[in-house]
């Protein structure tokens, strides 16, 4: 009796047997593999880019109190910090004299 060869048929056989494979196959393993790591290297890109976000909100506060200070040292010097930091103007308050 002569068997013959017939693509899938093992497969086939398998299946009305009720064999249930027992891994993916080397394709997909490398399919799945391949999208976690993307997953992963976005994740950790992600980490990062918060991280860096933080840094800036925090240098951004302390420039914000550095230009607290700057104002009340020109209010002290010239009665206001209403200054053009184009040019460097100071606008006085109405009567345009200094409240010294």
């Amino acid at each position: 009796m002569a068997t013959s060869k017939v693509k899938g048929t093992s497969k086939k056989i398998k299946e009305l047997k009720g064999i249930k494979p027992e891994k993916i196959t080397d394709e997909q393993l490398k399919r799945v593999q391949d999208t976690v790591n993307s997953i992963n290297r976005a994740q950790l890109e992600l980490g990062s880019m918060e991280l860096k976000k933080h840094e800036v909100m925090h240098s951004v506060a302390g420039l914000r109190d550095e230009l607290t200070v700057l104002q009340n040292e020109f209010e002290k010097d010239y009665g206001t910090f209403d200054v053009d930091i184009q040019n460097g103007i100071i606008n006085y308050p109405d009567n345009g004299q200094a409240d010294s």
